[in-house]
């Protein structure tokens, strides 16, 4: 991940160890690199932000009779 985003091998070991902390830049290129937004990434609460991510892009893309349906579905399937 380190070499991907830019930077030496052992970087993010270094940021997970504490002995670096990211620039702005290189915590935008980790976030993209991760598929998740800023937001995603400090959300505690999320069990796997890119895959929720990925599920409200696609109910963009939705109309309002077919969000309804998704929404049903949803609730039935968490019963």
């Amino acid at each position: 991940m380190s070499l991907s985003i830019g930077q030496s091998a052992g970087y993010i070991n270094n940021i997970e160890n504490g002995v670096n902390l990211p620039s702005m830049s290189v915590f935008f290129y980790i976030c993209d690199y991760l598929g998740i937004t800023p937001r995603d990434f400090f959300d505690f609460d999320s069990g796997n932000p890119s895959k929720e991510h990925e599920l409200l892009n696609v109910c963009r893309a939705l109309n309002d009779a077919q969000m309804e349906r998704l929404i049903a579905f949803l609730r039935e399937l968490r019963k």
